[in-house]
């Protein structure tokens, strides 16, 4: 759980989320047992106030960018304020399955 731990430790730092989810979800892809390659990420922050979806999401690699230039290979981001939170924290965020490498049919 190293990179996991650190993308935690790293969100919270610079987004002082209110709220904030991070979710290996590498055993749903190819990949080794134990694996930290694909990730999702829910995190809401003031941070975001009066950005666009884009600006939100380049805020969160520009803060995780060692992690992207390393061994994560995938990472999902769902980056709210607070407001929108409330409004839509009952929303299912599902991943979709994995169809890459063994997996495709």
């Amino acid at each position: 759980m190293i990179v996991e731990t650190a993308i935690r430790s790293k969100l919270t730092s610079a987004l002082v989320p209110a709220h904030l989810e991070v979710v290996n979800e590498s055993r749903m892809h190819s990949v080794p047992p134990g694996s930290e390659t694909h990730f999702k990420v829910v995190v809401v922050s003031m941070a975001f106030e009066g950005l666009g979806s884009l600006e939100r999401h380049r805020r969160v690699h520009a803060v995780l960018a060692a992690e992207l230039s390393g061994g994560v290979h995938a990472l999902t981001v769902r980056a709210r304020t607070p407001g929108e939170w409330a409004t839509e924290s009952g929303v299912p965020f599902e991943s979709p399955p994995c169809l890459g490498g063994s997996k495709a049919s």
